[in-house]
């Protein structure tokens, strides 16, 4: 009796045993599958985000070239200036109407930057699709540090050559950090959060750049911190998170205005810009739409 007991007490602990393996099976099942989710998650919200920073460029450089081809169909239509002229001008727009794409990157530089980034893949990537350039910060920074490692100055050399080229001076530069979620430990007292460290870490590579003479006024400098990541974190963070990324995008202002102005001193800003209630008479007078030298 004893040992029939003993018997059925084993048989029914093998029972729950196998029975526990069954909802804890499901459970990691499941688990997988969230994850695997999440990440998709992930990827989504990347991809729509950059498609409406891509929409919303499109849409200023549409509503640009309408707002031209109106006007120049009231000048065609009034009859002012070389209608000729005109004529051609707007046959160019329409054409500039006609081929925006998502990547506006000339095809000669996106050539240029995919031949750097296939010959330095440990440094970073570049997505033809989208124009964008991703270093990887684990080659270009230290845990915790926005100065770039000695590595990194040859390849930005060779980056900063690329955007001085004829094709990449039409289009400014936004560089934007991001960061894993683990917290600034190390460098607390200099940062704070990991939002200020991927701004330290954008300007940097700004600096860097405009070192190699890129010009300063092209440059637009941002940081998420750890709120962008494009895959899960894990429970150290994780190195795809920690990354800076480059974005070329079709210069919003006149360069020749930017130039002019940053070769004065202060003293010749202040001076141009109250000379006109200071001037004495002259003999011939000047027209107010006249550019100041």
């Amino acid at each position: 009796m004893k040992r029939a007991w003993m018997t059925s007490g084993l048989l029914a602990g093998t029972v729950l045993v196998s029975a526990g393996c069954v909802p804890e099976q499901k459970y990691n099942d499941l688990l997988t599958a969230y994850k695997g989710q999440e990440q998709q998650l992930l990827t989504a919200q990347n991809e729509l985000a950059t498609a409406r920073a891509n929409e919303e460029r499109l849409r200023t450089q549409i509503a640009a070239t309408m707002a031209d081809l109106e006007e120049l169909q009231k000048r065609m239509a009034s009859g002012n200036g070389d209608l000729d002229a005109w004529i051609a001008k707007y046959d160019e727009l329409k054409k500039q109407l006609a081929s925006l794409e998502i990547n506006q990157l000339p095809p000669d530089l996106s050539k240029e930057l995919e031949a750097l980034a296939l010959s330095n893949p440990d440094v970073f990537e570049f997505d033809p699709r989208t124009g964008m350039l991703r270093f990887k910060n684990d080659f270009t920074f230290d845990p915790g540090s926005d100065q770039l490692k000695p590595g990194a100055s040859a390849v930005l050399a060779r980056l900063a050559s690329i955007l001085n080229s004829p094709s990449a001076s039409k289009f400014e530069v936004k560089v934007v950090g991001h960061t894993d979620n683990m917290p600034v430990v190390r460098t607390k007292a200099k940062f704070g959060n990991n939002v200020m460290l991927s701004v330290y870490r954008s300007a940097s590579l700004r600096n860097a750049l405009v070192k190699d003479g890129v010009t300063a006024s092209r440059f637009q400098v941002a940081g998420y911190g750890e709120y962008r990541p494009i895959v899960v974190n894990g429970s150290k963070g994780a190195v795809e998170n920690r990354r800076v990324e480059l974005f070329l995008t079709p210069l919003s202002f006149d360069m020749a205005m930017v130039e002019s102005s940053e070769e004065r001193t202060p003293a010749e800003a202040a001076a141009a810009t109250k000379a006109p209630a200071t001037r004495a008479p002259q003999a011939a007078p000047v027209a107010d739409d006249e550019p100041t030298k």
